[in-house]
């Protein structure tokens, strides 16, 4: 039974030398084992590395004329498609220096002429070994890259329906607000691009910290749930003792983030900035809001974007104790609020997109009442 693998089977390789005898030498050498390709030079060396059926390894000649093994190698590694073949010198310069120099180009071994048969089919040996290895595991990370980047987005997706899930609950419960949370949410991702320019905030804002807060904004007013219809849904001002159970959303909002966590036995990276939002959305810079009295910057800087966000919309928006206030009303008070009411460096930072959340406001904006 003959050894001699099917071609179809052989695996490839191409030897490039400008001496016919040495290209005659090699091939045989090799041919039984391999299918050989054969260049005289170093530019026709390269049209067949990129070409169909492409090497697996490649045997070049360091002393050519018009282009040497050197430049031939340079060029193979600038270029995607050829930069993983690995190289091997045939070289009859043995001189530390010269394999110094093809070593530090990317060559993957050295073979000195006059070469030894059994010294040549070795190394071509290893070295095709070591390509499958490297190719098995290149094949193995694309792989598990691949499904990493799957499972995250699996991940995110469960994230921002739960989100929506539970957003939705509380605007069930509160449906005079229409399309208030969409508004908000877009509202905190404007404001916190904004706010990111300011060095201060460079890196307290970063692309995945200002995705996050989009993601948990909905969250703000999830509290909502649990506060009884008669105060929720009455149609006009609340008395002093509701008005302290409104309140209270704030708090239940928090907790019933938190409970969620508790009932998984560990906190969710995603919904920090749900509970901080949640619970101090209606706190003032001067301390004069609730439910904390925080001041200043003890207030979480999700909260106080949202509180911006959050204003501005009740402003806008109509309801049956009020009528809307326009754009340039609702910029105005919010203006005169800096230093009190918000942030001073967040007004800042609102007044540059005022026109962005005009967009906004348009492009969610509730439909009209039925009749």
């Amino acid at each position: 039974m003959s050894n001699v693998l099917d071609p179809a089977e052989k695996r490839i390789l191409l030897v490039v030398d400008d001496t016919p005898d040495n290209l005659a030498l090699m091939s045989g050498m090799l041919r039984n084992e391999y299918k050989v390709k054969l260049a005289p030079n170093g530019e026709r060396a390269l049209q067949i590395a990129i070409g169909e059926g492409q090497p697996e390894l490649i045997l070049l000649d360091i002393m050519m004329p018009d282009m040497d093994g050197y430049e031939v190698l340079r060029q193979l590694k600038r270029d995607a498609r050829t930069c993983d073949i690995p190289v091997i010198f045939l070289t009859a310069m043995s001189a530390a220096e010269d394999e110094k120099i093809g070593l530090d180009l990317g060559a993957v071994d050295y073979i000195t002429k006059p070469v030894n048969p059994a010294i040549v089919q070795a190394r071509v040996r290893t070295h095709l070994q070591l390509k499958s290895a490297r190719d098995f595991l290149k094949d193995q990370n694309a792989f598990l890259e691949s499904e990493v980047a799957k499972r995250t987005r699996e991940v995110v997706a469960i994230q921002e329906v739960t989100i929506r899930t539970m957003a939705s609950l509380a605007e069930t419960r509160d449906n005079e607000t229409g399309n208030h949370i969409r508004r908000t949410q877009h509202y905190v991702r404007v404001l916190a691009e904004a706010l990111c320019k300011n060095p201060i905030y460079t890196q307290m804002l970063d692309a995945r910290t200002i995705e996050s807060l989009f993601k948990s904004a909905p969250l703000h007013d999830i509290g909502k749930v649990g506060i009884p219809d008669r105060i929720l849904l009455k149609p006009g001002k609340l008395e002093a003792d509701e008005f302290e159970i409104m309140k209270t959303h704030t708090t239940l909002g928090r907790d019933t983030i938190l409970h969620s966590e508790q009932e998984l036995g560990f906190e969710i990276d995603f919904l920090r900035y749900a509970k901080e939002i949640a619970h101090s959305h209606q706190e003032k810079w001067d301390g004069s809001g609730y439910p904390q009295g925080l001041v200043g910057e003890a207030i979480p800087l999700s909260a106080r974007l949202m509180a911006v966000a959050d204003v501005y919309d009740a402003l806008i928006s109509r309801r049956v104790y009020k009528p809307a206030f326009t754009h340039d009303e609702a910029v105005t008070y919010i203006r005169n609020g800096s230093g009190s009411h918000f942030d001073p460096a967040i007004v800042e930072a609102f007044l540059t997109v005022t026109e962005a959340f005009q967009e906004i406001a348009a492009n969610y904006a509730d439909p009209p009442p039925s009749e």
